[in-house]
């Protein structure tokens, strides 16, 4: 019986350029995206670095799978909705957030990762006038 979950077979991500090119001669709006948005994608090295990367949600797909053989289809819908409701809440889009509820469903709240050191706010490269970023997700710009 298939429900609509994805393979959990790994497969070779497809490397584009998550916002696209702009109309300004190609050139990404760095004050829009951020600069992030102007480096390059960067293609995997190694044949194990895409299985790494796809590792938490291959592991969910199948815990998932497991759980609604196991409890019934209400199970898994249930997580996923109430995963889909926390991952909602936020802030405005130009301030970051850690999403401490989710991490919290996620179980992610009791781990130390590389994220968690590396990652935070006064490293990150994500700049942006912020009345430009929120017209652009009010779609006004």
């Amino acid at each position: 019986m298939n429900v609509g979950f994805n393979s959990a077979r790994p497969k070779a991500g497809n490397a584009g350029h998550p916002f696209g090119k702009d109309d300004n001669y190609g050139v990404e709006n760095i004050m829009t995206y951020g600069l992030a948005a102007a480096r390059p994608p960067a293609k995997p090295c190694h044949p194990l670095e895409v299985s790494e990367k796809t590792y938490l949600a291959r592991k969910e797909v199948i815990d998932f799978n497991i759980l609604r053989n196991t409890q019934g289809l209400h199970a898994p819908l249930r997580l996923q909705m109430e995963r889909k409701a926390v991952s909602r809440v936020g802030r405005l889009p130009f301030l970051p957030s850690s999403r401490p509820s989710l991490d919290v469903l996620l179980g992610r709240d009791e781990e130390i990762g590389f994220e968690d050191i590396l990652n935070t706010c006064e490293f990150r490269e994500v700049a942006g006038q912020p009345h430009a970023v929120v017209e652009k997700q009010m779609g006004i710009l």
